[in-house]
């Protein structure tokens, strides 16, 4: 008998977007390292890919996460 049993039922409302199956889950069903959430609604699980693409987007292009000129040092004065 293991000493802590996995747990992966989550709270009814609760949405999840599984990676591995590319599916919506109401309440966990597989494990957290295959999914995105929870989220509020079926909805919002069902745009989890667009939601991380559009943030993924914004990433990339948010000046404060990338120098415009490479030649110039960095915050450590390296």
């Amino acid at each position: 008998m293991a000493l802590f049993k996995k747990r992966t039922v989550g709270k009814p409302g609760e949405w999840y977007y599984c990676l591995q199956h590319k599916k919506v889950e109401e309440g966990p069903e597989c494990p957290a390292q295959n999914r995105f959430g929870p989220y509020t609604s079926r909805e919002a699980a069902e745009h989890a890919m667009d939601t991380a693409r559009e943030r993924n987007l914004e990433w990339e292009t948010d000046p404060k996460w990338h120098d415009e000129d490479k030649g110039k040092s960095g915050p450590s004065g390296d």
